[in-house]
């Protein structure tokens, strides 16, 4: 009965705080798309670094890669929270009352995802045929037009079912920013509201987290699940 009387109360807590809930959701999304963009980016530019035939950018990239494999998330977000804030504020100028909590999120994430992200693009690289290499040499192209015109294009391809997996880990993840005192949609909805409105309530926005990274998850894998099939 009364796990009734905790869903029953629900929707007067979505009612009555929708504001914060909308705007944890949006940090969230922030924060995700943005880690994802420039992980994938900066992980491919890793992944080209690992498979050079130059041996300092060889070995930066590994040190990259495995420094951040080997290092919890949330110790990456409490370095970040504690030094990148006054580092951000420097270069930019910035007044010492500044907040710059949600960049300093951004940036961590997206470093600390782009050592992932370097791997699967790495894997994904070295998947396609050689045979595609002899070809595109056979024409006439550069090892930079093979690379970003042919190799690149299939392995990206390939890999968008492994991508979007990461990028739902990702989205999970997110709930780690309470470290650095932000509101997602998990601090919102918990901690923002739950535990501030005490009793029931708090049980209540468990549920409701639980409902909505359910959801959220949920489709994204499906689409990932489709992607697959194709």
């Amino acid at each position: 009965m009364q796990l009734f009387e905790w869903i029953a109360n629900i929707p007067t807590l979505i009612m009555d705080h929708y504001e914060i809930l909308l705007s944890g959701l949006w940090l969230t999304i922030k924060i995700t798309f943005t880690a994802v963009v420039v992980g994938i980016v900066w992980g491919t530019v890793l992944a080209l670094m690992r498979l050079s035939n130059i041996k300092i950018l060889n070995i930066i990239a590994q040190i990259y890669v495995n420094l951040f494999r080997s290092i919890p998330l949330l110790l990456v977000l409490l370095w970040f929270y504690l030094a990148l804030p006054q580092a951000i504020k420097y270069l930019f100028n910035l007044p010492p009352y500044a907040d710059v909590r949600i960049a300093s999120a951004m940036i961590a994430f997206a470093l600390f995802e782009a050592a992932y992200y370097s791997e699967i693009i790495r894997a994904g690289i070295n998947a396609v045929s050689k045979g595609q290499y002899h070809a595109a040499f056979a024409l006439g192209m550069t090892k930079k037009q093979t690379m970003s015109l042919i190799i690149l294009p299939q392995a990206f391809k390939a890999m968008i079912p492994l991508l979007l997996t990461q990028g739902i880990i990702l989205f999970q993840d997110t709930s780690l920013v309470y470290v650095m005192s932000l509101i997602d949609l998990f601090g919102a909805s918990v901690t923002h509201i739950g535990m501030s409105q005490g009793g029931t309530a708090k049980y209540s926005m468990i549920i409701f987290a639980a409902v909505c990274y359910f959801i959220i998850c949920f489709s994204a894998s499906r689409l990932v699940s489709y992607l697959k099939k194709d």
